[in-house]
């Protein structure tokens, strides 16, 4: 492989994703039967989400991550009224005292590390409850006033190399899956480690683009352009994507795994700047994991959505979800094409 080229992966790499993320089902399960009692509430009838998530005395993000969980796991569904209702396999052995009840056996996890700090944070809908700044909770999110790892030199150049393993496979089908033979200025907004808008000058030797992110993580990105060969069409620009003017001038705008960090407030303020700095006719695409419409999965999505929720302020979002945003904030979403290990592209126009 020459050095300054990105090439695809010979392999899918999705499989060892799903195994590191496994963890979030056995946290989740455990936080569900042994210390919120979903299954014995929901065993005396069905429950709307929300009358069941007040019951539960959670917000509504933590309830979205949990309850889709629970229904990708097949241990929830929804009845006729769209209420939340217990699954046979659920409803045989896990309703608390039933003949073939083996909440007790997974109980016996209730007291591990993992499923309490889910607990904790399931409860206060934070991804550090003590509230303190580390490198786990918020580390991978900057927003004026909190205290984030990407602020820090060591930290965001360790966790910027850390999250370019995935883009280094990803990136390259984007490319090439999603094209973009039109377009003469990318706008990668948060683009971390630089690698997707690499990708696509690589394959596109009139485009130019423009990162946007920090300016320790910016560092990384730099050395990656420079590494491929293509620092002379890159520029790196520091800046906050909530506060700061953004970048004018793009054909397109690049959003890859960045909404998922963030609750639906912050994602639609986003997306309404980025509306208002796009001509109308101008592409947006959101490069991210989709759950599925009715919320019920897929599996490993849903882990992930838990494993964002450990790690963030946000979730993973349907499809559904991000085209109302859009639709609200002035473009009009078109189709998802699947890229590499869950991921897809949703693009979206400005609207005139």
């Amino acid at each position: 492989m020459s050095r300054h080229e990105l090439h695809r992966p010979s392999t899918d790499p999705t499989p060892i994703f799903e195994l590191f993320r496994g963890n979030f089902a056995t946290e989740l399960l455990t936080a569900a039967v042994a210390h919120f009692d979903v299954f014995g509430r929901l065993s005396r009838g069905p429950m709307a989400a929300d009358d069941l998530r007040l019951a539960l005395k959670l917000a509504e993000r933590p309830a979205v991550v949990l309850f889709t969980a629970l229904r990708a796991m097949g241990l929830l569904c929804r009845d006729d009224q769209g209420r939340l209702s217990l699954t046979e396999l659920a409803r045989e052995h896990l309703v608390p005292g039933g003949p073939f009840d083996v909440g007790g056996y997974i109980g016996l996890a209730a007291r591990s590390p993992g499923v309490r700090e889910m607990v904790d944070r399931l409860r206060s809908n934070h991804p550090n409850p003590s509230g303190s700044a580390t490198e786990e909770g918020v580390a991978f999110v900057y927003r004026e006033g909190l205290d984030s790892a990407m602020e820090r030199e060591s930290s965001a150049r360790s966790l910027t190399l850390s999250l370019a393993g995935r883009a280094r496979n990803v990136a390259p089908i984007l490319a090439e899956t999603y094209p973009l033979p039109e377009c003469r200025t990318l706008l990668d907004v948060g683009g971390g480690s630089g690698l997707y808008s690499i990708a696509y000058l690589q394959r596109h030797p009139d485009l130019t683009a423009i990162v946007w992110d920090r300016p320790e993580v910016l560092k990384v990105a730099l050395e990656l352009a420079e590494e491929l060969g293509v620092a002379d069409r890159l520029e790196c620009r520091s800046g906050d994507m909530f506060t700061d003017p953004v970048p004018h001038g793009s054909d397109v705008v690049l959003l890859s795994n960045i909404l998922h960090d963030w609750d639906v407030p912050e994602c639609r303020t986003l997306l309404s700047r980025l509306a208002e700095a796009l001509s109308p006719g101008r592409r947006l695409l959101i490069h991210d994991v989709f759950l599925n419409d009715e919320m019920d999965g897929p599996l490993p999505i849903a882990l992930y959505s838990a494993s964002l929720f450990s790690l963030t302020e946000g979730r993973a979002y349907s499809a559904a979800e991000y085209r109302e945003m859009l639709t609200d904030a002035g473009f009009e979403p078109g189709e998802v094409v699947p890229t590499l290990v869950h991921c897809g592209v949703l693009p979206a126009v400005r609207s005139s």
